[in-house]
């Protein structure tokens, strides 16, 4: 069984897969949809999903650094009903500060202006994944 990572924004998802062992996360793609179109994600996330036959999918939830959940957590536990809503079970993971991770990855890697075409959305995914596969 392989999982797919997620990290949802208002205008893009970021998707990042693991490999066959479950051992290595890899950047997949970046779903971009008018803002807070969650629908026409989810249905270019369903394509992937059949084509890779996913039953899992590990889901990022950004919480605040009390641990309290804010509104970028309730638009997460939303897209997880929904997911749930096409016979897709949805794992949640912590997802606090992988976008800045992402972000001083890529700087280090000589990316000096970050925005959306960097793929930090699809790094996110993979940071996410990797989370949750480093627990299996």
């Amino acid at each position: 069984m392989r999982y797919l990572g997620l990290d949802l924004g208002t205008t893009s998802l970021g998707v990042a897969i693991s490999d066959k062992t479950n051992m290595i996360a890899s950047p997949l793609k970046l779903i971009k949809f008018n803002s807070e179109d969650y629908n026409t994600a989810i249905n270019e996330l369903m394509k992937i999903i059949k084509e890779e036959n996913i039953t899992s999918v590990v889901l990022g939830l950004p919480k605040n650094m009390d641990n309290s959940l804010g509104f970028a957590s309730q638009r997460s536990l939303e897209f997880k009903k929904m997911l749930e809503a096409n016979n897709i079970n949805v794992i949640l993971e912590d997802e606090r500060l992988t976008t800045v991770e992402a972000i001083n990855i890529l700087k280090n890697n000589g990316i000096n202006k970050i925005n959306k075409s960097n793929k930090t959305d699809v790094l996110s995914a993979v940071l996410i994944l990797e989370s949750f596969l480093r627990k299996l």
